[in-house]
Parts: C-alpha cells; sequence; structure tokens
C-alpha cells in the first residue's frame, strides 16, 4: 500500500509507525485507518520485527477523530458513529492487543479522544512533559470510545476516570504518570532518545514471554485468582519449553549477555 496518512518504517528489530496528517493533529480518517491495519498486518507478519513504536509527525500525538471526514458528516440523517467504531476503532485496538510484539507509544503534544485511547492500547506509553492526555467526547455528546471506557477506570480508578470523561478536562503528562496512566514522562527534548533506547532494549528480550505478560495481566479483572493461576502455569509451561527460556538460563550461569530470539 502506498501510505498517505502514515510513514512505516522497519530498522533493527523496531517497526515504527508514524501518524502523518500533521496538520490535522494527526487526526484519523477512514483513510488512515485503512493504511494502519495495512501496516498491522505487516508487524504482525514480519518475524524480524520484534517491538512496535507508534507515534505522531509534528506538534501533536493525535487528536482523535477528524470531524470532517465524510464518515462523520452530519446532514440530512445523523451518522452512524457506531458503525464507524465498529469499522475502524474496535479492529484497531483489539489488533494492538493481540499483536505478537510489545508496543511502545511515544506521546508529544496532545492526546485527545481516541488518540489519548490509542497510546493508553500501547503496552508502555511514554510522553514529553508538555504532552496532554483529553477526554473531550462529553463537549460533543458522545462517550469515550476506542477503549477510553475500559483503559482509564482500570488505570486511574472509577473517580478520576469519571472526573476526566464528564469535565473533559486535560490531563497533564506529569499527572498521567504520577496517577498511573503512563508509564513515564521525560523532557521534551530527551523524549526521542529515551523512547528509541525503550524500544532497542524490548527488541533485544524475548518477546514472546513480553506478550505473554500483556495477555495475563488484561486477563486478571475477569479471572478468579484459581483461573489466574492456572493461566501462569499454563504459560510457564510453554515458555519453559521454549528456546529463550534455555538461552536465558545458560546466560545466567554463563554470566553473560543473553542471545534472545524472541521464541
Amino acid at each position: 500500500m502506498d501510505y498517505q496518512n502514515i510513514l512505516f518504517d522497519v530498522a533493527g528489530g523496531v517497526a515504527r509507525i508514524t501518524l502523518n496528517r500533521p496538520d490535522k493533529l494527526n487526526s484519523f480518517t477512514g483513510a488512515m485507518h485503512a493504511e494502519l491495519r495495512d501496516a498491522l498486518d505487516s508487524v504482525q507478519a514480519d518475524k524480524g520485527i520484534r517491538v512496535l513504536l507508534i507515534t505522531g509527525a509534528g506538534r501533536a500525538f493525535c487528536a482523535g477523530q477528524d470531524l470532517a471526514d465524510p464518515d462523520m458528516a452530519v446532514g440530512v440523517t445523523a451518522p452512524d458513529i457506531g458503525n464507524v467504531v465498529e469499522k475502524n476503532y474496535k479492529p484497531l485496538i483489539l489488533r494492538l492487543q493481540n499483536l505478537r510484539v510489545p508496543t511502545v507509544a511515544m506521546v508529544q503534544g496532545v492526546a485527545a479522544g481516541a488518540g489519548a485511547s490509542l497510546a493508553l492500547a500501547c503496552d508502555l506509553a511514554i510522553a514529553g512533559k508538555s504532552a496532554s492526555f483529553l477526554q473531550a467526547f462529553s463537549k460533543i455528546g458522545l462517550i469515550p470510545d476506542t477503549g477510553g471506557t475500559w483503559f482509564l477506570p482500570q488505570r486511574v480508578g472509577m473517580a478520576r476516570a469519571m472526573g476526566l470523561a464528564l469535565l473533559a478536562e486535560k490531563l497533564p503528562a506529569e499527572k498521567a504518570a504520577e496517577w498511573g496512566l503512563i508509564w513515564q514522562v521525560v523532557d521534551d527534548a530527551a523524549l526521542g532518545a529515551t523512547v528509541d533506547a525503550v524500544a532497542a532494549q524490548l527488541a533485544g528480550m524475548p518477546t514472546k514471554a513480553l506478550v505473554r505478560t500483556r495477555q495475563a495481566m488484561h486477563a486478571a479483572p475477569s479471572h478468579t485468582l484459581e483461573q489466574q493461576l492456572s493461566m501462569e502455569g499454563g504459560f510457564m509451561r510453554e515458555l519453559g519449553w521454549g528456546p529463550d527460556f534455555a538461552e536465558g538460563v545458560s546466560a545466567f550461569m554463563e554470566k553473560r549477555a543473553p542471545r534472545f530470539t524472541g521464541n
């Protein structure tokens, strides 16, 4: 696919998707979603990719849905926004949650609406100090989507999640980190280097173990303790039979750096 709305490149085992509509604060359109689906298919298929980094071009991460997109047009009949969610946003979040590699969001500027949820759907979100997170849906008579009603209460608790969603107040990156919404906040000037270092670190780690960790963490809220212990046991059995466990133990015993293959 000839990408017009995103940039996609792969280097050193790290795939980078850059939302590339800087004049529109990288807001989503149907065309951008189609390109994202294609890029994520490439990540899933390429066994040389060990981590995915998502960021935005210019001064913003992503301002959410572009309300000028034809799918959102208000004319004689109201747009079927539910269909937009089902067609674009639900598959996007599920693809990220089921991706075979860990994911990192690099957030600069504003991450609003679906853009904020996109960052939260990644395994790690790292933001610059000037970044902010905003759930502005109540201002246009909607609810947080793209998993916002799932991610927010789990990360910051019901009281804070309700405040963010109902009042549509901008949350500065430092407070987002303090509340546990994101992993880390760093000086703006250090953001790129910090995220590149984290991505490189993840690319050299046992990929399957990282993904199984994600799956176990996300399953926990709906499991009893017994069910979670069983899931842990199943994953440990699978990973214990894999080459990365054998390499990790050998490297530890031999006092050397491990050479994981991601399997």
